[in-house]
């Protein structure tokens, strides 16, 4: 297998997302007119993970509040928070995804900053910036996720909060093959990496037909890494699909989380 680099991953899954705006995927259709003037009225509906909204009470005071909607674009949460009164950067790796949050804030007259970039590195930001990071489920796409809350922790006030969706690695356990068609036949290890598993050509294949790479990561990485960066979680539930996904029907398979920086 060949050395694949940082820069190769950012670069091969940033062209992946970039055709999911074509395709029309479901996390790259911006918000409609009745969200956002439903979000001006204080009515805000927001997920982390597939299907359950995010708790109201998970949210600060977003009137003025300083706001990071981490690798979060895609027209969705970043111009809801917007239009809710907060100060919002949504930040992404793919150019075409941050397209769609500037459309939309131009479409309804919202204020927001985009900047592409990587998830694991928040140095263009000072320390104890923001009050909110919006993180939706987006870690299977890099191969290391602690630098993520340890950044987020960094950048954010003390008493502030970081909302979190991600997968359960459960998901990963499954040959993808036997997955699609309801077999579920336990293959592989966590954690997880489509760089050890797959061939150099396969992963050809996913540059050249707008594939992601994927990742899965141990919950000790997860919720043991985000209390090891200093955070406390105050809040959690869990999410699934719904009845077209087949571990669906056994397990809940992915996890939202809060955390507040406490010191």
């Amino acid at each position: 297998m060949q050395t694949f680099t940082r820069e190769m991953l950012l670069a091969h899954n940033r062209r992946a997302w970039d055709q999911h705006v074509d395709n029309g995927y479901r996390w790259t259709i911006p918000v409609d007119e009745k969200q956002v003037s439903e979000a001006r009225e204080g009515r805000l509906c927001l997920v982390l993970t597939p299907s359950l909204p995010v708790p109201d009470d998970w949210f600060p005071v977003l009137k003025k509040a300083k706001v990071l909607c981490l690798a979060s674009g895609g027209g969705q949460q970043g111009p809801l928070l917007a239009a809710a009164g907060a100060d919002v950067i949504v930040l992404d790796n793919s150019p075409r995804q941050l397209q769609q949050d500037r459309a939309v804030a131009e479409r309804e007259g919202l204020e927001l900053e985009t900047l592409q970039g990587d998830m694991r590195d928040l140095s263009m930001f000072e320390s104890e910036t923001f009050d909110l990071i919006f993180h939706p489920s987006s870690n299977a796409y890099i191969p290391d996720v602690r630098p993520v809350w340890q950044e987020a922790y960094r950048v954010l006030k003390k008493g502030a909060f970081l909302l979190s969706g991600f997968t359960n690695p459960v998901r990963y356990l499954f040959d993808r093959v036997g997955y699609e068609t309801g077999n579920l036949v336990v293959k592989h290890k966590i954690p997880y990496s489509d760089l050890e598993v797959l061939s150099e050509e396969e992963i050809a294949r996913r540059n050249e037909q707008g594939i992601t790479l994927q990742f899965a990561h141990t919950l000790d990485d997860h919720i043991g890494g985000q209390i090891a960066a200093g955070f406390a979680i105050t809040g959690f539930y869990e999410d699934r699909y719904g009845e077209t996904d087949p571990l669906s029907g056994y397990i809940a398979s992915f996890i939202a989380t809060k955390a507040t920086k406490t010191g």
